[in-house]
């Protein structure tokens, strides 16, 4: 799943408004809430609806036989 860049950044800025809201609205703290919302959803792992790839088996050499 692919995120386009104004969807992330909408994402962010919600976050970061509400991490405002939830900390009584104080003032000077934009940047600090800014950072906070993009860290949380840039570490929220990534859910792809695509199905899972099976893991291709590892082959071996043929073994070399004894004399």
């Amino acid at each position: 799943m692919e995120i386009e860049m104004q969807d992330l950044e909408q994402t962010i800025r919600e976050r970061a408004y509400q991490l405002w809201t939830e900390g009584g609205y104080q003032e000077g703290l934009a940047e600090a809430h800014w950072l906070e919302a993009q860290r949380e959803i840039l570490s929220e792992p990534l859910v792809s609806s695509a199905p899972a790839i099976a893991a291709k088996p590892k082959t071996r050499a043929p073994r070399k036989q004894k004399r």
